[in-house]
């Protein structure tokens, strides 16, 4: 049985978890945080994910790439990759398909790899820490992504998750998986008739805005309107901390931290600390030692001046909340209560400012950096076909209308808007067309100017085949199943042609008619389905072959990372015994070894000590291997005589503690016995 997985892929740190013992558990990882470092790292042999790539992020800079989720689907082209490249230190490039890829060097070569394949490697790499955490099958999850993603980037982190071997049931929104979390375990929900409680959930994370009006009532919630600024979070609070010590330290130490990536990353990432520290200090030093050129800095840094620096940014807080109480058709008196969550949302500032656009406190009813990741893996639960969730039902909304289109074959219509802006999903709706045959159809957004800058228009093709009209006929009703599926993406579910038949049915009987009445027929037309078409879909997902590509390329680069960490494992292991077995041989093992096996050992161990700093070094897992086994051969029969005896020592420590027990449990009897005799002695008496 697979246990539910769910992932809120963050652009800084991730949160992983898991539905289990009747409940939701966040998943910690190896070095026991309950958040990882969303970051991918490439080494000389082999890759650094998560934890690893965050520790070797400052000394391998430029083989690092973050920021994973906003590269996703990405045009290279695209107006938004101008402001995502000032983001990242590895370098960026353009992949054979137009899209955004990184350059890196892994175990000594130049590399290439696309957006969907860095993210499998993320994905994979939490999977694994599941695995390992829980001892449970993962097979399904449902992953957390921004309001803002598009069909295209949605489809292509689905891909991610296929590649990493998982099968994700849902792409779900962040907010919304949060909203969830909320209303699966919020206990004075409204029922019934009563007025639906109206809350507002303002998620401010590493790099986004989102601002999300949700209805809740027992059971069930329903989005009324989402807003968001995509380029607006904690990472633009840290480049202007940053950006502002770049300045100071190039007049006061004459050092341009922008000139060197290393200096300027330490920099960055103590700046995300200071950032942390100002959200609950007035103030706060700034120090750091040896930043480049052998020089150290000294600094500090007032809440006052970090909203200085940030003000462009600040004027900017009101936006999403006013535009999603626009959506709703809301205004802020109607909302009953404002939960935040994300990390960013703890700066003083922005609290007042959310705070001052409701007219009211806010809430943190939530874990503001598990929340998303709570209700994605209660999400999954409810997918799951072996668990029973507490029922829940939930709708999101359309952010922009589609329409569908088709061959224009008879004298109708050509296209239909199918999915109105701010109307919900998951939704089906249901179209007849008259063909006369084979035909194509199209979605496509209905409004591009209402599209975010260098969104395309086009969001899937279908061929349908297999229509024939009937001898005589000019055309042939064919019933397409449109649908807008869970995750957001735009399908068509069935087609199918029709005929109409004649069939015999009863009719209804008058109220005074008597009991033995016979019952009356008459002759009706029905249509009902003849023939099931071939639908063959042209949609943003990889297709089977380039899928499968990925994954074995994906499952070569596992298995080798796989037998680094083994072989490293092996060396230490093999290190470990050299320096404990000769330790003890002067010690504890000295009378159980001779003059010659102790001289034996020695040179033994010498001569593995050497080879393992020379020329062993960067060997083979199998060589750490014999080398252990071959000290091993000695070292362990020595041990073994040592153990033998320390053995001995414990039985005979056991038998004396047991032969003291039954003495005194005898002289306890005696004693008892005799108390007796004396008690019967003077009764007689």
């Amino acid at each position: 049985m697979s246990t539910p997985f769910g992932l809120d892929l963050g652009n800084n740190n991730s949160v992983l978890a898991v539905a289990r013992n009747r409940g939701i558990d966040v998943v910690v990882n190896e070095v026991s945080n309950r958040a990882t470092p969303s970051l991918v790292g490439f080494g000389p042999k082999n890759r650094y994910l998560g934890e690893t790539g965050k520790t070797k992020e400052t000394s391998n800079v430029k083989n690092t790439v973050g920021n994973l989720k906003r590269i996703v689907g990405l045009d290279y082209a695209h107006p938004d990759f101008s402001t995502e490249s000032e983001y990242f230190t590895s370098k960026l490039v353009k992949t054979d398909d137009e899209k955004i890829g990184a350059e890196v060097r892994l175990a000594g070569e130049k590399h290439t790899f696309n957006a969907t394949q860095l993210a499998a490697m993320f994905i994979g790499k939490v999977k694994n820490t599941v695995q390992q955490e829980t001892k449970a099958n993962i097979n399904d999850v449902c992953v957390a992504v921004p309001a803002w993603y598009t069909e295209e980037q949605r489809y292509t982190i689905a891909d991610a998750a296929r590649v990493a071997g998982l099968n994700p049931v849902r792409i779900v929104n962040d907010v919304t998986a949060a909203a969830v979390s909320y209303g699966v375990f919020k206990t004075d929900l409204p029922e019934g008739e009563e007025k639906p409680r109206i809350v507002a959930f303002v998620d401010i994370g590493h790099s986004t805005y989102t601002c999300s009006i949700m209805a809740f009532k027992k059971g069930e919630l329903k989005v009324l309107g989402t807003a968001y600024d995509k380029h607006f979070g904690g990472r633009n609070f840290d480049r202007a901390i940053t950006e502002h010590f770049a300045d100071e330290f190039k007049g006061k130490y004459k050092i341009d931290i922008r000139e060197n990536p290393k200096a300027y990353n330490r920099v960055l990432t103590a700046s995300e600390k200071l950032k942390k520290v100002l959200s609950a200090n007035t103030a706060a030093p700034f120090n750091l030692e040896s930043v480049m050129n052998d020089v150290d800095v000294s600094s500090q840094l007032t809440r006052d001046e970090l909203e200085e620096l940030v003000k462009p940014l600040l004027e900017r807080v009101t936006e999403p909340v006013t535009n999603a109480l626009a959506q709703a058709k809301l205004t802020p008196e109607d909302v009953d209560f404002v939960e935040i969550i994300g990390g960013t949302t703890r700066i003083p500032t922005l609290k007042n400012s959310i705070s001052e656009a409701f007219g009211k406190p806010l809430s943190t009813t939530l874990n503001q950096d598990e929340a998303i990741a709570k209700g994605a893996a209660f999400i999954c639960a409810i997918h799951s076909p072996t668990l029973r969730v507490r029922p829940f039902k939930f709708e999101d909304i359309h952010p922009f209308s589609v329409s569908y289109s088709w061959d224009k074959q008879v004298e109708e219509e050509d296209h239909m808007e199918v999915f109105a802006a701010g109307s919900t999903f998951p939704s089906t709706k249901l179209i007849t067309l008259n063909r006369t045959g084979d035909f194509t159809m199209a979605a496509q957004y209905t409004n591009i100017d209402q599209l975010p800058k260098g969104t395309g228009a086009d969001i899937a093709k279908w061929e349908i085949t297999g229509v024939e009209v009937p001898e005589g006929e000019e055309s042939v009703p064919v019933k397409v199943v449109l649908r807008c599926d869970p995750s957001g993406l735009h399908i068509i579910e069935e087609a199918y042609t029709v005929h109409d038949i004649k069939v015999q049915e009863v009719v209804p009987l008058p109220a005074d008619a008597p009991e033995d009445a016979e019952p009356e027929f008459r002759e009706v037309t029905k249509t009902v389905k003849k023939d099931s078409l071939t639908v063959v879909a042209h949609t943003f997902a990889l297709d089977d072959k380039t899928l499968n590509e990925l994954i074995e390329k994906e499952n070569a680069m596992f298995a080798k990372d796989k037998l680094v960490a083994e072989t490293e494992d092996r060396k230490n292991t093999l290190e470990e015994y050299i320096y404990t077995l000769r330790g003890k041989l002067d010690e504890e093992y000295a009378p159980f070894a001779s003059g010659a096996e102790k001289t034996k050992l020695k040179d033994m161990l010498a001569k593995a000590e050497e080879w393992l700093y020379d020329e062993g070094y960067d060997s083979i897992k199998a060589k750490y291997i014999a080398k252990y086994e071959e000290l091993a051969s000695l070292g362990n029969m020595i041990r073994g005589r040592y153990l033998a005896k320390e053995e001995e020592k414990k039985q005979a420590l056991r038998a004396n503690k047991e032969a003291s027990q039954m003495a005194d449990l005898s002289a306890k009897l005696a004693a008892q016995r005799k108390a007796e005799a004396e008690a019967k002695e003077n009764a007689k008496e």
